[in-house]
């Protein structure tokens, strides 16, 4: 039985989801740093893609530029919403299959040449979202007044049902 891989599991779909909220709910314009908003939207997904797994082990995306994925470092290439929702859409299922593969006892144990074990890069991942999560979510409610919706668990997806804020 893999108790512990179906907990994970069952909370990695509202971190998706409420990453999922706040961009369609953000300006993506909207500067952080410096950076318009978008790049840090890449930045959480490209992190998710890549540290979930196994981040010596990896290829990147096609449509990744050098540096894309840091927003300090200035990049040409621009992502429409729907392509970073196609990409955290694919990472999301990407992930939730990953996690169908694991077993409890695969947790504690390192990928190969990775000094993390699967269930630290895991909870990297989950603070790593959470924290761009309401970042983004902040720069939301400053310029609108409105809260994103924000899911807990598969218990409280209905809030969802009519809009994309907390009113």
């Amino acid at each position: 039985m893999n108790t512990l891989c179906n907990i994970i599991k069952e909370q990695l779909f509202p971190n998706f989801v409420n990453l999922e909220t706040a961009i369609k709910t953000y300006d993506r314009n909207a500067l952080v740093c410096g950076s318009p908003a978008w790049r840090y939207v890449y930045h959480t997904i490209h992190s998710a893609d890549k540290w979930f797994f196994d981040p010596f082990v990896y290829d990147e995306p096609k449509f990744h530029e050098n540096g894309m994925d840091n927003p300090d470092i200035p990049c040409s290439a621009q992502l429409s919403d729907k392509e970073l929702l196609d990409y955290l859409y694919a990472v999301k299922d990407k992930t939730l299959q990953f996690m169908d593969s694991l077993t409890d006892e695969m947790l504690s144990e390192k990928p190969e040449n990775c000094p993390y074990t699967r269930l630290e890069l895991v909870l990297r991942q989950f603070r790593h979202i959470s924290f761009h999560t309401g970042m983004i979510n902040g720069l939301t409610i400053e310029k609108t007044g409105k809260f994103p919706i924000y899911v807990g668990d598969s218990n409280s997806m209905s809030r969802l049902d009519n809009d994309l804020y907390d009113e």
